[in-house]
């Protein structure tokens, strides 16, 4: 990918790209929860033309925090030092929100994985969140792919 929507979105607003290393994991949480569901309803609407709910179904069944969970632990192996980092840090926050739907160590473990997902957005990777998402799937056995 050439120039990152990131700093795409950062020339036609007038922002100064910020030093990512004084963001707090939340933060990169916050913005890789909402790019790992553009990642994810992307592969599903690009899949052709089908009904929104069945849509919102698929999706749902993905961007949650136990599958969220299960991909961190499934793609740990996978990350380099500084992902494996971000994800910790992420996974050690005190987030202020409890967990709706799901264990407090999977909405942990989620906002780790959502952490790795907001710095390589922020860093302007989508090659790689791209990557550890298919790797994910594939290792979490989805079938959002077929």
């Amino acid at each position: 990918m050439e120039a990152s929507l990131n700093d795409y979105l950062n020339s036609k607003f007038d922002i100064e790209p910020k030093d990512i290393r004084t963001y707090s994991p939340l933060t990169l949480a916050y913005i890789g929860d909402a790019i790992f569901d553009v990642v994810v309803r992307s592969i599903l609407v690009n899949k052709g033309n089908t009904a929104v709910n069945k849509l919102h179904q698929r999706a749902s069944s993905v961007v949650k925090a136990p599958t969220q969970a299960r991909m961190a632990a499934a793609l740990i192996d996978d990350f380099t030092e500084e992902e494996a980092d971000w994800y910790r840090r992420g996974r050690n926050s005190k987030p202020h929100t409890k967990a709706k739907n799901a264990t407090t160590m999977d909405y942990l473990e989620a906002t780790g994985f959502e952490a790795v997902m907001g710095y390589l957005y922020l860093t302007g990777d989508m090659d790689r969140i791209c990557e550890l998402v298919r790797r994910g799937i594939e290792l979490t056995g989805l079938d959002i792919l077929d």
